[in-house]
């Protein structure tokens, strides 16, 4: 079903008297099985999007980094040689592996398990930054399209509304100059369509950068302005921002500095290494066996300095993870205000508004056709349906932009139940 066969029925008399035909022809584009889906659009930009594939390659990355820290340290080999002469000279061979103590090892790979983690989640927050921005391009260039079908219809009205004042003059009924003024009148809705449809190509060249798709394609959508999603009520919202990426994210964080901080309480204690080896006397012609054993003291670096600043970024994590929840919270409660008062907007230009507004210029161009009314009032009629279409694509933008805030935090924001829920 097409946007226009949403509206009203007052106002789509009105684009009827107005010999447009809109609804028909958007409603056949829309249901061209070529056209693109919302849904369609996120998975070719899920395919398509650079950044996301290379946030996705963190996981890879994340993941070799936990191999590695997981790695026990390689034992090294040493030959020494005592005295250059061959009679006399005393060579050694050994062997020495150094053995971590103190839970290194463990405590380098839950750092590096952390760091998976993250990756992670770094992931999912660019899968909903790109959802947001895929909807919000989607939905712009459909309430592109209605902008453009409305300033056509203001545009047919507006010429309907210049016929009508050159009959009058030329029946000598009113004066020239009131053609004028539809005249005038005509020449801005002219600027508007112009206008309009500028932002139609600039909407259509953001969805097809978005979806990487060529932009020289022309893309036709299947899809309804108009149709607004069932976002749930704040209490649930706010519930649910503890599973939102981003604040998972910064819990994460606080992990990961929970994490940094005893590997690097670990390294206060000193590795031990064990030697062994063989020692060859040329002079006594003997062989012994030579076993070692080493650790450095800790009487100076005992690594403080680096476990007071692995606390402090711990407890900087805290912070900053508060910090992410208060503004995640304030930013959903904006968002929902902004929806709801754009939704009731729309409902009420859908319900009362243009209805009102198409009836008042049927009811004004009869009543100058008769000699009733002055053509300003036809002009204003003219005007106030004008601005009312105007004002009802801006309630749809308004609308669309809350919901792309709160799809890049939640995600799938409907997944979280709607109102009924």
């Amino acid at each position: 079903m097409s946007v226009i066969d949403q509206l009203p029925a007052g106002f789509r008399r009105c684009a009827l008297a107005c010999t447009l035909g809109l609804g028909l022809s958007l409603g056949q584009a829309f249901a061209a099985p070529t056209a693109l889906t919302l849904a369609d659009a996120l998975e070719q930009a899920q395919r398509n999007n650079p950044e996301l594939a290379a946030a996705g390659w963190a996981l890879g990355i994340a993941e070799g980094e936990r191999q590695q820290a997981a790695l026990l340290p390689n034992p090294e080999l040493s030959w020494e040689q005592e005295d250059t002469r061959s009679a006399t000279r005393t060579t050694t061979v050994q062997i020495t592996q150094p053995i971590e103590l103190g839970g290194k090892r463990g405590a380098r790979t839950t750092l590096a398990e952390r760091g998976i983690d993250a990756a992670g989640l770094e992931l999912e927050r660019s899968r909903n930054a790109l959802r947001a921005e895929v909807i919000q391009a989607f939905q712009g260039l459909l309430q592109a399209q209605v902008r453009v079908g409305l300033a056509e219809q203001s545009q047919a009205l507006a010429g309907r509304g210049v016929v009508i004042a050159e009959g009058r003059v030329k029946a000598g009924k009113v004066s020239p100059i009131e053609l004028t003024r539809a005249q005038v009148q005509r020449a801005e809705i002219a600027l508007e369509l112009r206008r309009a449809l500028q932002e139609q190509a600039r909407a259509t060249t953001q969805l097809q950068r978005v979806l990487g798709a060529d932009v020289a394609a022309p893309v036709a959508l299947a899809g309804d302005a108009a149709a607004l999603p069932d976002i749930p009520p704040g209490a649930r919202l706010l519930g649910a921002l503890a599973e939102s990426a981003e604040l998972r994210l910064a819990q994460m964080g606080i992990d990961q500095q929970d994490a940094a901080f005893e590997l690097e309480k670990a390294q206060r204690i000193p590795d031990l290494s064990v030697s062994l080896g063989s020692q060859y006397s040329a002079e006594d012609r003997e062989r012994v066996n030579v076993v070692g054993l080493s650790m450095p003291i800790p009487l100076f670096n005992r690594n403080q300095g680096n476990v007071l600043a692995a606390a402090r970024r711990a407890d900087q994590a805290r912070d900053q993870r508060r910090a992410v929840e208060w503004r995640l919270r304030g930013e959903v409660r904006e968002a929902l205000e902004q929806w709801q008062a754009a939704s009731a907007e729309v409902e009420a230009f859908s319900a009362t508004i243009l209805p009102a507004a198409s009836s008042a210029v049927d009811s004004t161009s009869r009543g100058f056709e008769m000699g009733k009314l002055a053509f300003l009032d036809v002009l204003d009629a003219q005007r106030t349906l004008i601005q009312a279409r105007s004002g009802y694509v801006q309630a749809l933008a308004s609308a669309t932009e809350a919901w792309v805030r709160l799809e890049r935090i939640y995600g799938d924001v409907t997944a979280l139940g709607g109102p009924g829920a």
